[in-house]
């Protein structure tokens, strides 16, 4: 089963000329929410391994997807 994407971010417009879809609206919010983790981490404060924090991310994106779908 795949995950809910939200559909692309930032559809290309019909005449390029790209196999790349582009973002979804899923990595969208996850980066979004990585840049606020990033942000937020001060040296000792935070000590979470870039696995850890990408996976927080997408948890958090998943999360903004149910809520938008409501």
């Amino acid at each position: 089963m795949s995950k809910e994407t939200g559909g692309l971010a930032f559809p290309a417009s019909r005449n390029v000329c790209s196999n790349d879809p582009g973002m979804t609206l899923r990595d969208y919010f996850a980066a979004k929410a990585m840049q606020a983790l990033v942000t937020r981490a001060s040296g000792e404060d935070e000590k979470w391994c870039f696995n850890q924090a990408a996976s927080f991310a997408y948890q958090l994106a998943d999360a903004m997807l149910a809520e938008r779908a409501k």
